[in-house]
């Protein structure tokens, strides 16, 4: 009998930079979405705006992106196990974050956003991973 807990066989140390690339993925393309609807000087007239964007998605993969495994011993073997491991995890970690934007957090979820971002997500993060084992 295995004694490690559902979460322990979740999380691989060796993801670590896995799990860096795939928040500041998740970042940049949060950010760059924001500053192509607000000009830069919003943004430096309100420091915290992008932490409210930042905040439900990132607390959505948090919670859901361990759970489904893009931490687990296979997220790191290869790109062909690790792309579509994070792809899975974004769906569900997005619709986390798409219900905490619409009742915590400030931002609407209409139905050309949530396409856009479950999109631009997983292409952001599958392409980022499979660059990763590309270069690694």
């Amino acid at each position: 009998m295995d004694d490690q807990s559902f979460l322990a066989r979740r999380l691989d140390r060796a993801a670590a930079p896995l799990a860096v690339g795939d928040v500041l993925v998740l970042m940049a393309m949060l950010t760059a979405g924001t500053l192509s609807h607000r000009p830069t000087e919003f943004l430096a007239n309100e420091p915290t705006y992008l932490l409210g964007v930042w905040a439900p998605f990132l607390i959505g993969w948090f919670l859901v992106a361990p759970l489904v495994g893009a931490y687990a011993a296979g997220a790191v073997e290869t790109a062909k196990s690790s792309v579509p491991l994070v792809v899975r995890s974004w769906i569900p970690a997005a619709a986390v974050g798409f219900v905490l934007r619409a009742v915590v957090f400030r931002g609407g979820v209409a139905p050309t956003f949530v396409a856009v971002i479950l999109a631009i997500g997983a292409i952001a993060l599958g392409g980022w991973r499979a660059l990763y084992f590309r270069v690694r």
